[in-house]
């Protein structure tokens, strides 16, 4: 039996939704079937900083005279139980990690923090807090990481786009964001991601407090510091410059350096008193047991130092990349900077002595080619401003950075060869046609 309904998903729906574009994960296009290489979600190659038995577990945590230090374990039994809605223990540990002075002689206290399910949670709360929809907007430095705007437009949210300087290392138009920022009110909140993504270049920090110093803007400036500790430079957070400026969020997470993308646990360093309203506002219990006691354990002595061992493993082969990488024909120029544990890099028509440019068509067939027939995955970003014919290449480890070099350079070749089949063949076409042509 059918029965009728006045219900219409188009009309009842909220129609910001009902457009939405949603994220394209790294896993929409290939997935993890065990015979791909993923070169595609910035991950960490090398596996979680833990310091982990032969079988996977994790080894005691000892403190000094042998006393327990952190409880590496999860506690299976107290899963019948809620978890800490407030975190302090975890707050404090990322607190002593981000506390460096370099920046300024305050310390980061647990009262600066907000932790979540991943950066991602962090960037919906702050539409949230601060941007009325249908009313509000955002501005962002495109090309540059996607949820801002998705999440955006959940939030009925428009966005003011300032592009990158790409000719200039993709570093932010200062000028033109304080302008734009002097001209609309109704901007809330400036987005910047730091070291970029896909960019790898980081933004230099005259740049973030120029921005914080607008004599009239009423907004907060966000940075996303999700690839901070792959930097070249130990200083280069400045998430405790949050204790300087009110209206500063620097936005981290656990699932890039150390590698730990499976527990979703991110922060935002913040002033106490935004902090306080994004607690305010998130999900009682947010943050699960099992994900605290993991980044609590990852945050211990002796788990850091097996995340910095991995962190200077990946290095390297990001190093190596850039060396070798310009040496197969077909390669451009890398573009954005070598701050991350990826690289943004050109695909060419032709080889460079032959004359190539940055080629989309080119990039996709490699990109393509590379997942499909040689079960390496990479990302394509040919479409994002300033990045005509490039895909972004997370760095692996040294095995699998051996075989990217090998595979990438004969796609490109068989690429090539058959361009150049396809020229002959029009060539050889042309002189009938003209020889045809005489003869009639």
């Amino acid at each position: 039996m059918t029965r009728k309904s006045a219900f219409n998903l188009e009309t009842c729906t909220r129609p910001n939704i009902l457009s939405l574009q949603p994220y394209r994960c790294a896993r929409d296009d290939y997935q993890d079937d065990g015979t791909n290489i993923l070169l595609d979600a910035n991950e960490n190659a090398y596996g979680p900083g833990l310091d982990l038995d032969e079988r996977g577990h994790l080894k005691s945590q000892n403190g000094e005279n042998g006393a327990a230090e952190v409880n590496a374990d999860i506690d299976l039994n107290g899963l019948h139980r809620y978890p800490d809605p407030h975190q302090e223990p975890l707050k404090s540990l990322l607190c002593k990690l981000r506390t460096t002075h370099a920046h300024t002689t305050k310390t980061l206290t647990p009262a600066n923090l907000f932790v979540g399910v991943g950066s991602d949670e962090a960037i919906d709360a702050l539409l949230r807090c601060f941007c009325v929809p249908g009313h509000d907007s955002i501005l962002t430095c495109p090309p540059t990481y996607g949820m801002y705007a998705v999440s955006a437009v959940v939030n009925d949210v428009s966005i003011k786009p300032v592009p990158l300087l790409v000719d200039n290392n993709f570093e932010p138009d200062v000028a033109t964001i304080t302008s734009t920022l002097s001209s609309n009110p109704s901007i809330k909140m400036v987005y910047l991601c730091s070291p970029g993504n896909p960019t790898g270049a980081l933004i230099p920090k005259a740049a973030v407090e120029a921005i914080l110093a607008h004599p009239t803007w009423n907004g907060v400036v966000v940075v996303d510091e999700a690839y901070i500790d792959f930097a070249s430079s130990p200083s280069a957070s400045l998430a405790e410059l949050v204790t300087e400026y009110p209206n500063l969020v620097v936005m981290q997470t656990l699932s890039k350096a150390f590698g730990l993308a499976g527990i979703r646990l991110g922060a935002a360093f913040t002033s106490p008193e935004i902090a306080r309203l994004l607690n305010s506002l998130k999900a009682p219990y947010n943050v699960s047991s099992p994900t605290s006691q993991l980044a609590m354990a990852a945050l211990s002595p002796q788990n850091l130092a097996v995340s910095r061992r991995k962190i200077e493993l990946l290095l390297k082969q990001r190093d190596r990349l850039v060396q070798e990488l310009p040496k197969i024909p077909g390669i451009g120029r890398f573009r954005g900077g070598f701050e991350a544990n990826f690289l943004l890099v050109e695909m060419l028509s032709a080889p460079k002595e032959n004359g190539g440019k940055p080629s989309n068509e080119v990039a996709l067939k490699v990109y393509e080619r590379l997942a499909e027939l040689r079960h390496m995955v990479v990302r394509f970003r040919g479409k994002e401003l300033g990045c005509t014919g490039c895909l972004r290449v997370t760095v692996g480890t040294e095995n699998e950075v051996t075989k990217f070099l090998a595979e990438i350079k004969s796609v490109l070749e068989d690429i090539y060869d058959e361009g150049e089949s396809k020229g002959v063949r029009k060539d050889e076409e042309k002189k009938e046609k003209d020889a045809n042509g005489v003869v009639a």
